[in-house]
């Protein structure tokens, strides 16, 4: 074979063919061998870069083309064929690089190992679920008897399994329901019991949380009116009686989960509020969905005792302190229940086939992890951060074990940190950590990286330690 031509070649000849145009076949053979470039010998990358559809045809690629789509996998073929060109990536590994583009599923979302210490991240998707929760999920999402009677062949109730759940757990409400998260709960209460009427609400709990999202701009879009009562500071019984009147629709009481007010306060709690309204009805939002009182979180409002106390409906999500899906609980006197089952809103905001199945395996089965995490014994953190430390030094890693303290999140227990432990590493890993093939989330603080175990199940230590020395090895 002819050597190929550089661009030295390639300028010699058509200097002499003078400027008359000349076609590709009418140049010489070692002219017309070569890629115009200074390299005479044709191992240009760019002349080596492999077929797309010689890709396709490999064993792994092919499987990967049925398991998460062929344009998924052309995509990622095509990257690699753009990173052959650059050098970056050699022909004959063209096959593995396309392999370690793929993602495991066909959606963009990643598993994360959540080392932030927070075990209800609201960016991380909140609780995580249970493994029944998942094979609950996994075991729904084909065809199944959601709203279908097998016994009868007739149209059934829908989620009345985990209805029934529910209301086994919290003993002292009549009746439940469940729409896609809570403030959908409370648009659908304000909504069908104060449209066009007022709804009773202290100053100090007309909450802002999170990315903007305010309670009294969401109670205004139902064709509620809001009656503000009290300061920001201090509501008393009487600013509640004061306000009420034949338009009352609904007395609210909002837990102020993400903020706490101090020094000269007064609030009205629901069981003195419950007894002064005439049959009103009494609607409060707790929020974290914690089922039953807490000696972890003595401070934190749960369902049972709200309810208890003279509530008539509650209101909690389903991805908090409960640790199962996305949802927004409501529960409380039938009658009420009822009003909002039969509401044309309700319709809009219930909830599919696989919520339904990861609520009831939730409450039905093992303790969830957010619960498991959140019990996990401050020496056994320890244990654990000296363990994994140590295995990150016989590395060659730099890696001490400290305290350091974690939070419920999610707007839960503000006030009450939970001590425990973290690994702490130089603050260069923070970033690769995140951008690895296994992204962990930790966070920055006194110039270390700390990937805080309050929030990393036990079983998840070896791939914590297994992405962080991928990253000393690719990063530092």
């Amino acid at each position: 074979m002819a050597p190929a031509a550089s661009k030295a070649d390639v300028a010699e000849y058509l200097g002499q063919a003078g400027s008359i145009p000349v076609r590709l076949r009418q140049l010489p053979p070692h002219i017309r061998c070569g890629a115009m470039t200074d390299d005479p010998h044709g191992t240009d990358p760019r002349r080596q870069v492999p077929r797309t559809d010689t890709l396709l045809a490999d064993p792994r690629l092919a499987a990967a083309g049925d398991r998460l789509g062929r344009d998924l996998v052309k995509a990622a073929i095509g990257r690699v064929q753009q990173r052959v060109r650059d050098g970056e990536v050699p022909p004959a590994s063209a096959v593995d690089a396309v392999v370690d583009e793929l993602p495991a599923t066909a959606a963009s979302l990643r598993p994360v190992l959540n080392a932030t210490g927070v075990l209800v991240h609201t960016n991380l998707g909140r609780a995580p679920l249970s493994p029944a929760a998942v094979a609950a999920v996994v075991a729904a999402s084909g065809t199944t008897d959601v709203e279908l009677d097998l016994g009868t062949g007739r149209r059934g109730p829908r989620g009345e399994a985990a209805i029934a759940a529910l209301l086994e757990a919290v003993p002292a409400a009549e009746a439940a329901l469940v729409v896609n998260n809570c403030a959908a709960a409370l648009a659908l209460v304000a909504t069908a019991l104060g449209q066009g009427r007022e709804l009773v609400l202290a100053r100090g709990e007309l909450v802002e949380i999170g990315d903007g999202f305010r309670i009294p701009e969401l109670l205004q879009t139902t064709g509620a009116r809001l009656r503000e009562v009290g300061t920001t500071n201090r509501v008393t019984l009487a600013d509640y009686r004061d306000a009420l009147g034949p338009d009352t629709g609904a007395v609210l009481k909002v837990h102020p989960s993400n903020f706490v007010v101090r020094g000269f306060t007064r609030v009205v709690e629901v069981a003195e509020l419950a007894g002064a309204l005439d049959g009103i009805p009494l609607v409060a939002d707790v929020g974290s969905g914690l089922l039953r009182p807490s000696p972890l979180l003595p401070d934190e409002p749960d369902l049972q005792t709200t309810l208890a106390a003279g509530a008539d409906l509650v209101l909690a999500s389903g991805d908090k302190l409960l640790g199962g899906p996305q949802a927004g609980l409501v529960l409380g006197r039938a009658e009420l229940v009822q009003r909002l089952r039969r509401h044309p809103l309700y319709r809009a905001l219930r909830v599919d086939k696989t919520t339904l199945a990861a609520l009831e395996a939730t409450l039905r089965g093992p303790v969830p992890p957010v619960r498991e995490l959140l019990a996990a014994d401050v020496d056994g953190l320890r244990a654990r951060a000296r363990a994994l430390a140590g295995r990150l030094g016989d590395a060659g890693v730099e890696a001490v074990a400290v305290d350091a303290d974690s939070r419920v999140g999610g707007g839960g227990a503000p006030e009450h940190p939970l001590p425990g432990a973290a690994v702490a590493l130089a603050a260069s890993f923070a970033e690769p950590l995140r951008r690895g093939r296994h992204p962990v989330v930790g966070y920055v603080e006194d110039g270390r990286t700390l990937l805080n175990l309050r929030s990393v199940p036990p079983a998840a230590d070896d791939a914590l330690v297994t992405a962080v020395l991928e990253v000393a090895r690719r990063w530092t």
